[in-house]
């Protein structure tokens, strides 16, 4: 099979042959049709001290199961988180992180819903939102912000206002349904907001705090890291508030469970319509992972091997 590797960090991606894996206790192989790029991998590709499989969101058919798998079978279509390599032909999932794709949705939609459709529900319901309240996205042109916004919408907010690194995005994010769409770098963030859901992280986070109204909740999921003055919090009873999905996954998978049938019965009716920027094959992973480090993506980028 191909699978996409690097052999030092920042060094470029390449295609090799590999031979398939073979599934272990509790594991899926699954026949790649659909792989999610995200910010996350493409850091950690530049920056991380030694090379790293290339994992992340995956979709597609199964096609062997190991020792103790009950949920699935061969043949059956699923998607979930991949750690090991996923950028190939054949990627190990393991079971707990699997779900089934429905019937009548696509293997890059379930990329493109699936995992940042979790993290932007999460993240959500982590700021508790109350009906009519005011809720601004950072990155809401990418792939999770931009479901964040139409999730937000969609759970009653009274205002939506997107964040983006360019103004150029700022038509898409408004056929999102953003009332309003602001750059980083304006003096203002318009009208203050009750809650802040930041994907960005380091410098913004100054900022996104300013942008809260007093006792406004901001909730940090991003790998961008950043420091916040304590004082800051104080002077406005604000609240920062950290979301890692993988604590979820792990920890509550019942919640898992239900916000993922949220998401699909939301893609079912229409409510939620997840935009994919550009398919690529295994072969321009490169370019895929150009768009995301430019931030030029206006929703989620996909490999389709």
């Amino acid at each position: 099979m191909r699978r996409v590797r690097y052999e030092s960090a920042g060094g470029p991606l390449f295609l090799e042959e590999a031979p398939v894996p073979e599934p272990g206790a509790g594991e899926l192989l699954v026949r790649c049709e659909a792989v999610g790029v995200t910010l996350p991998v493409v850091r950690k590709v530049t920056e991380a001290a030694e090379p790293i499989p290339l994992g992340g969101e995956i979709a597609g058919e199964v096609v062997a199961t190991g020792e103790g798998v009950t949920r699935f079978r061969t043949g059956d279509r699923v998607t979930g988180l991949c750690f090991g390599h996923g950028y190939a032909d054949f990627a190990l999932l393991h079971e707990a992180m699997a779900s089934p794709v429905p019937d009548g949705a696509t293997a890059v939609d379930a990329v493109a819903l699936v995992r940042s459709g979790l993290v932007a529900l999460g993240a959500l319901e982590t700021a508790r939102p109350e009906p009519g309240e005011a809720v601004l996205v950072t990155a809401a042109a990418s792939g999770v912000g931009h479901l964040a916004v139409q999730l937000a919408r969609a759970r009653g907010a009274g205002r939506v206002v997107g964040a983006v690194s360019d103004p150029a995005k700022a038509e898409f994010v408004r056929s999102l349904g953003a009332d309003d769409c602001i750059h980083y770098g304006d003096d203002r963030w318009g009208e203050p907001v009750d809650c802040v859901l930041d994907a960005v992280g380091g410098e913004l986070l100054t900022p996104a705090l300013a942008a809260l109204a007093p006792h406004g909740r901001l909730v940090a999921y991003s790998s961008g890291g950043g420091t916040i003055q304590a004082y800051d919090l104080l002077v406005g009873a604000k609240s920062v508030i950290g979301f890692q999905m993988a604590l979820i996954a792990r920890g509550r998978p019942e919640l898992y469970e239900r916000w993922r049938q949220e998401l699909w019965r939301l893609f079912g009716d229409g409510t939620l319509k997840p935009a994919v920027h550009g398919e690529f094959g295994l072969a321009e992973a490169a370019k895929a992972h150009e768009v995301i480090e430019a931030r030029a993506n206006l929703g989620k980028v996909v490999l389709r091997p």
